[in-house]
This record gives structure tokens, sequence and C-alpha cells, in this order.
């Protein structure tokens, strides 16, 4: 019998592909652009290693020894972004292997300030691996929070537990479910959702103006395994609880869409929160299809507003 041959998947041009958002995305010319160039490096500080000033100078003064030039984020604390982003790959550093330091876009950093996580909070990452957002936690609670990081794939675990030893993160518990099973118990007071998605604020661009990046491109389930961990996930929260619900996509059918079907199955609210980057609001009708009024109170990220992979955040609270 003969190799049953599987068809290559055609490179998508960008023009062609996000011209569906053109009436979404500010300075559509301007996003188009920035889709050439590579993705920014930034770098947050490990406070559960770093603890004084002292040696937080001593870690800056190293970097800078190795030819990293850099510059704090003033609007989000200990992010660092690199300026020479071409010439460095902080992964090869001692100190990324010692866990002095975390690699992590910007933007990701975005659903954890949302959260607000705190001292004390009982906080499920349902969707944690590789772990960026979980370590997060536990540095903005000094390590005083108890954060359970679960994931369904093994060797996404493998990768989350890494990083949690090399960071010396103490305060979490990993487990391993589909999120849209994670069983009930003591509820959470505090639960995050970054989906999975088709990636779309991560897609890069070609010499030929192919889109390089495609991961989860063309999955036809997508929508419905993001509202399955959306409800599922909600609940498991506790009365009064907060729930973030994050992606890196454009797409308002895994966004905005995502979030009205909550609203409209649960007793969840949409509320505001303080963003340290700039946004648009979420929309309130896609393709003809209303949503809840409510959603313009979600924030769209784009990759040439705030020089990171592009993000969606919507933070819910349960009523009862």
């Amino acid at each position: 019998m003969g190799k049953i041959k599987c068809k290559k998947q055609e490179p998508l041009d960008h023009r062609d592909y996000f011209a569906q958002y053109q009436g979404l995305i500010p300075d559509y010319l301007e996003f188009l652009e920035c889709l050439k160039k590579n993705h920014r490096q930034y770098f947050c500080i490990n406070t559960l290693k770093i603890k004084t000033l002292e040696e937080k100078e001593r870690l800056l003064t190293a970097l800078k020894q190795q030819n990293i030039h850099f510059e704090p984020v003033k609007e989000v604390p200990y992010f660092y972004r690199v300026v020479n982003n071409e010439e460095v790959s902080l992964g090869n550093l001692e100190e990324y292997s010692l866990g002095l330091i975390h690699s992590m876009t910007l933007a990701s950093s975005l659903p954890v300030i949302a959260l607000e996580p705190k001292p004390g909070d009982l906080i499920l990452d349902l969707c944690a691996a590789p772990g960026g957002k979980t370590c997060l936690m536990a540095i903005l609670t000094q390590d005083k929070a108890t954060v359970v990081a679960n994931d369904k794939r093994v060797d996404r675990l493998t990768a989350l537990v890494a990083n949690l030893k090399r960071l010396g993160v103490a305060s979490a518990i990993t487990t391993r479910y589909r999120g849209e099973q994670f069983p009930f118990g003591v509820p959470f007071n505090k639960i995050l959702v970054d989906a999975p998605c088709s990636g779309e604020g991560r897609y890069r661009v070609g010499l030929e103006g192919e889109i390089l990046y495609q991961k989860g491109q063309g999955r036809a389930n997508l929508q419905s395994i993001q509202k399955g961990l959306l409800v599922r996930a909600f609940d498991l929260l506790a009365p009064g609880g907060v729930l973030v619900y994050s992606t890196c996509t454009i797409n308002p059918k895994e966004n905005e869409e995502v979030v009205d079907y909550l609203l409209r199955k649960r007793q969840a609210k949409l509320i505001d929160w303080n963003s340290p980057l700039p946004y648009q609001e979420g929309v309130t009708e896609w393709e003809g299809k209303p949503y809840h009024p409510d959603l313009k109170l979600t924030k769209r990220y784009y990759t040439h507003k705030i020089d990171a992979v592009g993000f969606f955040v919507a933070k819910i609270i349960k009523l009862t």
C-alpha cells in the first residue's frame, strides 16, 4: 500500500488574511508594517531570588557586561525591554538558567495584572503551561498565594515544572486535567483561563508577505474548547470571585463571542480594570452578530501599539 500524502498547507498572505480585521485594528497600515519585525524580547526580574536593591544592581550590571542593552518598562513592575533585540538570546544566559530572570512577552503580564493576585489567594491557572503567568503570580504575591497550575498535556507539564523549579516557586501545585473537566472541590477565589487559540497576535510575516506563524490556524473546534473552559472555570469560582479570560488572538469569535456566551449562560458580570498599556475597547458586534453591550469593558491589545504580542483580556466576577 502506498503512503498517504498529506496536503501541504499553503502559506497565507498577510494582506489577504488580515483584511477581515481592517475596520477593527487602529492604524491598520502601521499594524501590517509591524508584522515584518521580529517579536520584541522582554524579561522580568525574579524577586523570589533577587530580593535586595544591591542584588538587583549586580544582576543588571552582569547583563550589561554581556552586551545586553535593555530599558525598564515603567508601566509594568519588574519588566525590562531588550533594545538590541536581534543580538540577544535570553534563554542561553546563565542568569536565566539560575532563575534570576524569566523571559516572557510583555503582553503575558496583562492577564495576571488584571487578576490582581494577593498573598493568601487560592488561584487556579487552568491552562498554565509553560508556566510564565503562574510564576509571575508567585512573584507578585511573594510566593504567598496558593496557585493550582493545571495543564492536560504531560509534555507541557514537564516544561511548567521545570520553570517553577528554576525560578524557585514553592506556592504552586501542578495538576493534570482536561480544563473542561477540572474537578469540583474547594472553590477558588481567582481563576485565570489563558485559553488555547489561533494565536493571531503572534503572527509574523516573511519576505514574500507570507504568514510565518500559523499555530492553531484552521482548528474547527477552538471556539467550542474556549467556551467549555470558560464555563467550567466560572463554575469552579467562589461567589464574588474573579475570573480572567485571555487569548493572544484578534478574532472576535474566540474573544468577545466566547465571553458573550458565558454572560448569557451564567450569572457573570464584566468589570473594568486599570490597564498599564494602551488598548482598544472590545467589540459589541461582529459580522452582523450583536454581543452583550458590556463587552466594551474587555480590552484588545495590538502588537504595533504595545511593541509586544497582541492580546485580549476580559475580567469577570461571579455574582452569586
